[in-house]
């Protein structure tokens, strides 16, 4: 390992990230009867301009009056290029702060977004003296935001994950889709001939390399890398395998934009009782080992390692959050 030590965000539960726009008070006490880990009350994309006011008034008495339980509570701001954002802020923190565990900041372009909310944020805790410290969720939604993703997951202690926001990206990025978190297509390889003149289409995942460079930013900062929206809630195979995908890449989170998807991405990035039963086996196999000198012992007919001990104590530590143990 590296002589630099890497600070890890807290260890908060984000399995899956219900979105509720704030415009929709109507849906408040559902989201908070739902099994989401966290949920973002939505002031951005899902509400219209003339809308917004009533939306933060909403969400600070929903934040204030409603028991939402464990939940951790989230707020999307409007974008640093509104004149939304600052009354966002400043209302909803001053307002119900102090059951606000995070605010999400949308198409983050540069580590001098962060450093601007972080200092706003700082004097209205300071000034209400608050104790307990808001973190923050990015989006990397955009060319820019992508570009500089390493120093925006480094430029705040509040930073706790980052989410890859597909639809403003494939915009930013001028890609040729209109779906939002799915396949195309027209992104696949086409196989040469084989002996009788067939060929095959193989599917790829157009997002695979955003995805990477967002959750490879995030590890390397101590931050969650979560998955943004799968746009078509009735396809529920369809987002299964897109968190899927996510997960096997390193997200440990989710979007869902509607409470359909909430047990799936439980489920997706819960580990199996499988892996579970299986990571068990590996650390009890290793101290075994260690306890006789050994550095590696054979289990299942495959070598282990201690990096196999630090991947089955990933898997067992993430049980044992999602049990409450």
């Amino acid at each position: 390992m590296s002589f630099h030590s890497v600070r890890q965000a807290p260890g908060r539960l984000n399995r899956s990230e219900l979105a509720v726009p704030g415009s929709q008070a109507q849906m408040f006490e559902k989201a908070a009867a739902s099994d989401a880990d966290v949920i973002f009350l939505d002031l951005e994309d899902a509400v219209a301009p003339d809308e917004k006011a009533g939306a933060r008034k909403n969400i600070i008495k929903a934040l204030n009056e409603i028991d939402w339980g464990t939940k951790s509570m989230s707020v999307r701001i409007n974008g640093l290029d509104t004149h939304y954002m600052y009354r966002d802020v400043v209302d909803v923190v001053e307002q119900a702060g102090e059951r606000l565990d995070l605010i999400m900041i949308p198409k983050v372009g540069t580590a001098a977004d962060v450093y601007a909310v972080d200092m706003l944020v700082t004097q209205i805790e300071d000034a209400k003296g608050y104790k307990k410290r808001i973190g923050f969720e990015h989006i990397i939604e955009t060319a820019l935001g992508m570009q500089n993703v390493s120093a925006i997951a480094a430029a705040s202690e509040r930073n706790e994950s980052l989410h890859f926001g597909v639809a403003d990206y494939a915009a930013s990025m001028r890609a040729r889709t209109t779906v939002i978190g799915g396949v195309n297509q027209h992104y696949s390889v086409l196989t040469d001939p084989d002996a009788d003149g067939n060929r095959a289409v193989h599917w790829g995942d157009m997002w695979h390399s955003a995805v990477v460079n967002m959750v490879v930013a995030a590890r390397a900062n101590g931050l969650r890398p979560i998955d943004g929206p799968f746009g078509d809630f009735s396809d529920p195979e369809g987002y299964r395998a897109a968190a899927y995908r996510a997960a096997v890449l390193g997200c440990e989170g989710k979007w869902a934009i509607h409470p359909s998807q909430i047990a799936l991405a439980n489920e997706v990035m819960s580990p199996s009782a499988a892996e579970i039963d299986k990571a068990e086996r590996i650390l009890k196999a290793m101290a075994e080992a260690e306890a006789a000198g050994k550095g590696a012992v054979s289990l299942d007919g495959r070598l282990i390692d201690y990096a196999s001990i630090r991947q089955a104590e990933v898997l067992v530590e993430k049980a044992k959050q999602i049990s409450g143990g």
